[in-house]
């Protein structure tokens, strides 16, 4: 059995290991592909490990022996499944991997911007703590949590591990969520979406991207926020309009943002965020913990296993 990965260096840069996978038959393994070397890496292959290299029904339609796509990330929009359901190939994901790490990377945007920590540290190590007259210096507004309300857009296995870190730092949740309240618990308040943008300070999304969400965020519904609020992005760059947020941010319609995703990754050099006020960005790091990472594999393992075994998981619509 030929096995190929398509894009493995993202998930394993070098510090963890493939053998387990290489156990499993003839494995090919490269770091990235390039649309124009994919049909001839994949030649052959019964498997396909595709974190980010786009499948289309072309590549599917010369590709005889194509059993089995994994896809090495929740996310599977880079599959054609309607391609890969009409030819029998077994598509795959998967969830659930970087939960955990992808709600500390909401915290670590809310408290950067909360306590100003990238600015701070910057600063002093420019000098100024060491040339100021008093023991402590400050020149940002400091937010304490406690009390703040935090809007939830999509409350699924990550939304929901943010609002219960949220929980802790004394903060009220709301959410806009396809659950009932009965499915709830009391700490979360269900709202619709537009009464959470105007009544929380700070928004956190994590929906999904359909033709429904894509830019969510736009001018109107930022226009709704109060000026002090806080956007966090973790989810899917098209989410959010980003002219639109570039636009609110510099002309102070609110307050800051926090992203780990942008619409196109890596982001064009003219991408307005990259020079937007208050605009703090991460280069899509947030399900990249090295547990995280070791979940993906191990979890991508038990996926191809079980296809071997006539019984798939995770597999997607």
């Amino acid at each position: 059995m030929k096995i190929v990965v398509l894009d493995g260096y993202a998930a394993n840069p070098g510090d963890l290991c493939w053998d387990e996978l290489q156990a499993l038959g003839e494995c090919s393994i490269y770091d990235r592909t390039s649309p124009e070397e994919i049909l001839e890496r994949a030649a052959g292959a019964e498997i396909l490990l595709t974190n980010k290299t786009v499948l289309t029904a072309e590549h599917m339609a010369v590709l005889p022996e194509l059993k089995y796509i994994g896809v090495l990330a929740t996310g599977y929009n880079i599959v054609d499944t309607a391609a890969a359901k009409e030819r029998g190939i077994v598509v795959t994901n998967i969830p659930a991997y970087s939960t955990d790490s992808v709600a500390q990377m909401v915290f670590a945007h809310i408290l950067n911007i909360a306590q100003q920590v990238q600015h701070h540290s910057e600063e002093v190590h420019k000098g100024r703590w060491t040339a100021s007259k008093d023991f402590c210096f400050r020149d940002t507004p400091l937010i304490e949590l406690r009390g703040k309300k935090l809007g939830i857009v999509g409350l699924g296995h990550t939304g929901y591990t943010t609002a219960r870190i949220a929980i802790g730092f004394g903060m009220q949740i709301c959410a806009f969520t396809s659950k009932t309240n009965f499915q709830l618990p009391p700490e979360i308040r269900k709202m619709e979406l537009d009464e959470l943008f105007r009544e929380c300070d700070i928004i956190s999304l994590h929906c999904p991207l359909t033709d429904s969400t894509r830019e969510l965020v736009n001018a109107e519904r930022l226009k709704m926020m109060k000026p002090s609020a806080i956007l966090i992005n973790t989810g899917r760059g098209p989410l959010v309009n980003e002219q639109d947020l570039a636009d609110a941010l510099n002309n102070h319609i609110i307050y800051a943002a926090g992203l780990d995703v942008l619409s196109q990754e890596p982001p064009r050099a003219d991408n307005p965020l990259l020079t937007a006020q208050n605009c703090y960005i991460t280069p899509h790091i947030a399900w990249a913990s090295t547990a995280a990472r070791e979940r993906l594999m191990q979890i991508m393992l038990e996926n191809i296993k079980a296809y071997i075994a006539g019984k798939p998981v995770n597999v997607v619509k």
